[in-house]
């Protein structure tokens, strides 16, 4: 170094000078590297934040998509099964309007309580003395017979269904054997089906069947069976009962409205 005109001392200044700056370039860079480094992540984090949030927002949006599509579909269907209770409503009251007029027409056609008169038997005279121990029947007051019976019937007319039945039930006890009767146990079912109680209205109208199947209102007692089972989810019964009604009475006017019903899958109404 001397002999190159430089001074020992010079040099080795100059050397340790460049040391000591490499030596400090190193923290320096490092340090340019971790601030890079530190901003990256940074980014890489509101990235995946800013993800997050767009998929949470369009799951909220689908969300409400479908909340707004159920409402919609709710809608609908209470839309539909108001029209289905119209349509039954309409349905019962076309059903009712259809047996007060086949019962009017029926009772034009039946012989009037008390209309005839039953001769005076042979031995019969004039203060003919009771045997003992026999009481005396009291004289039936058709007349009165009739404004019960019309009086249970005007219940039912006016959908007040329970009053009727117990209506019909009291000239039932009352009146026995009324040429009526028939038809007062007839309506007494319809009364009982009207307030949905299938078991009570099956009871009444088999009592019809049972003890007056020569009157008219056997086979329309039948129907109503059928109509009850089918209620009750019973269907092999109700298609028993209409075999029967169509076996036993294949000209009655509902015996056609039987044979509709039998003609359809598990013989529904």
């Amino acid at each position: 170094m001397a002999a190159l005109g430089f001074p020992a001392s010079g040099c080795r200044g100059a050397i340790l000078v460049a040391f000591l700056t490499l030596a400090n370039a190193g923290p320096a860079q490092a340090g340019l590297f971790d601030d890079d480094e530190a901003r990256r992540q940074i980014a890489d984090m509101k990235a995946g934040y800013e993800a997050r949030f767009d998929q949470q927002a369009r799951a909220q949006l689908d969300l409400a998509g479908q909340i707004q599509k159920q409402s919609e579909e709710i809608a609908r269907l209470r839309g539909q099964i108001e029209t289905l209770h119209y349509e039954l409503e309409t349905a019962k009251k076309r059903q009712q309007d259809f047996y007060l007029d086949l019962d009017t027409r029926l009772r034009k056609l039946e012989p009037q309580p008390g209309a005839a008169v039953a001769p005076e038997p042979p031995g019969a005279l004039a203060g003919t003395a009771t045997p003992p121990g026999a009481a005396a029947k009291p004289a039936a007051d058709p007349a009165a017979e009739g404004r019960e019976y019309e009086a249970a019937l005007n219940h039912f007319k006016a959908n007040r269904f329970k009053e009727s039945a117990a209506a019909f039930a009291t000239f039932l006890n009352k009146h026995p054997e009324s040429d009526l009767a028939p038809n007062a146990q007839f309506w007494l079912g319809n009364a009982w089906f009207a307030q949905r109680d299938c078991r009570k209205a099956i009871e009444a109208h088999s009592g019809v069947v049972a003890k007056w199947p020569e009157s008219a209102k056997a086979p329309e007692a039948l129907l109503g069976i059928a109509t009850c089972q089918q209620e009750m989810g019973n269907p092999a019964a109700a298609r028993r009962t209409l075999e029967t009604l169509v076996s036993k009475y294949p000209s009655a006017p509902v015996a056609e409205s039987a044979r509709q019903k039998l003609k359809k899958p598990g013989g529904k109404g």
